[in-house]
């Protein structure tokens, strides 16, 4: 289908004659790019994001413009002068808050280039959307979705960090201003092709969020149905599942790791944990005790003004390592790393029969139903977050009926 779309956006395009590889990453993440040379990459979380073909269109033919203006070799090139001043700039400047002030302004500019980019290419793109006779205004419905689900995501109780003003990106209302208006000088809204209920069907049944390959996350919780494992962050921690790690951090600024290691060659876990791999380790500080039944062992570590507390938890020859680090340390950065470690525990037999991936599922809505009616029906989010997500997902707003017939996502497991 994403070939498909791809072929009728190239005949549209300013270079038909360009051809071009697709790749859908196995990835929760919304995001796409282009690499030079025509390869196009859309992750599994941008497919689950978009409400029709019209809104995938917009982001292919968006980073198609980025490679018919040659803008991939461009920042790439951009990119390597800049890496090249910077080392110059270290290597020969005395002054370190000099060479700091003259990188980042390097890399300022290099950032300007950027958005520049980015804002020629949403204006292309809505272009080439029209010539393919889509919805040209595609590309600000689905930069309004991106914008309130990255809100979504952030508001889980990570809180603002210091504005990235390094960012290749400009801010997503800059760039829903420019798709409009790029839109309405084509024409009024309504023209084009949407194809909402043929793409809705093809995406029914996709996997959402977590690869069961790398456990799942449902809220504070942590969940791996192959390993048989499970924890429980604190509340205000918000979880970010990798395949190397689980990352994890509060407003208050303290970060969690947790991942796995080979015991093989450990006779003890006190042998593992004063082996050399933590620097600043309090030797005094290393206790072997239990789990939840699993034998463990804890320590203290202190380094560089940062404040550790360290577990390892043994189930055969894997060692499931916490790593707590604050700049602050304190009875609550304590307590938050105890509560994790007795949370952590091997899963019975019936919750693994149980744990299963989440899925989206398309329903059509019948008549009378509201998005907070539907949303009950939402699963892998919290049970006050349900409706939010819903909404975002299926582009409806709260509070108003829902057209009989209409199609609609749910997220279930």
């Amino acid at each position: 289908a994403v070939a498909q779309v791809v072929g009728r956006l190239v005949e549209a395009s300013d270079d038909p004659s360009q051809a071009y590889r697709i790749t859908i990453l196995n990835s929760p993440a919304v995001n796409a790019f282009a690499l030079p040379g025509g390869y196009l990459y859309v992750t599994r979380g941008l497919l689950a994001l978009a409400t029709d073909t019209s809104e995938v269109a917009a982001v292919l033919a968006h980073e198609m413009a980025h490679v018919t203006a040659s803008h991939a070799i461009k920042r790439q090139q951009r990119a390597e002068a800049t890496e090249l001043a910077g080392r110059v700039l270290g290597n020969v400047v005395r002054d370190p808050d000099q060479a700091k002030a003259a990188i980042i302004s390097s890399q300022l500019s290099f950032a300007r280039f950027s958005q520049i980019q980015e804002l020629e290419a949403d204006a292309v793109g809505v272009r080439t959307l029209a010539r393919a006779k889509y919805d040209p205004f595609a590309a600000a419905r689905f930069l309004t979705a991106m914008g309130r689900f990255a809100a979504f995501q952030s508001a889980a109780g990570a809180g603002k960090g210091a504005p990235d003003f390094l960012s290749s990106h400009p801010s997503t209302p800059e760039r829903i201003q420019t798709a409009v208006r790029a839109a309405r000088q084509i024409g009024a809204p309504g023209l084009g092709e949407r194809d909402r209920d043929a793409y809705l069907t093809k995406i029914d049944g996709m996997l959402y969020g977590d690869d069961p390959l790398e456990g799942f996350i449902r809220g504070r919780t942590f969940l791996h149905k192959a390993l048989g494992i499970t924890f429980t962050a604190p509340p205000g921690y918000v979880l970010e599942n990798s395949p190397e790690a689980v990352l994890a951090s509060n407003p208050q600024g303290t970060a969690l790791r947790f991942d796995g290691t080979d015991l093989t060659d450990f006779e003890s876990l006190t042998a593992y944990m004063t082996s050399g791999w933590i620097n600043g380790l309090v030797r005094d500080s290393v206790r072997e005790h239990t789990v939840n039944g699993l034998a463990a062992v804890t320590a203290s570590a202190v380094t560089d003004g940062w404040s550790f507390r360290i577990a390892v938890v043994r189930i055969g020859r894997t060692g499931y390592r916490f790593i707590f680090a604050s700049r602050n340390g304190g009875s609550t950065f304590n307590s938050d790393y105890e509560r994790t470690l007795d949370t952590f525990r091997q899963l019975t037999p019936t919750e693994v029969v149980r744990l299963r991936p989440l899925r989206i599922k398309v329903i059509r809505a019948d008549a009378g139903d509201t998005a907070e009616r539907l949303a009950v029906g939402m699963s892998g989010v919290e049970p006050e977050r349900r409706l939010e997500l819903f909404t975002i997902l299926n582009q409806v707003e709260p509070g108003q009926p829902i057209p009989a017939g209409t199609p609609l996502k749910l997220v279930v497991d």
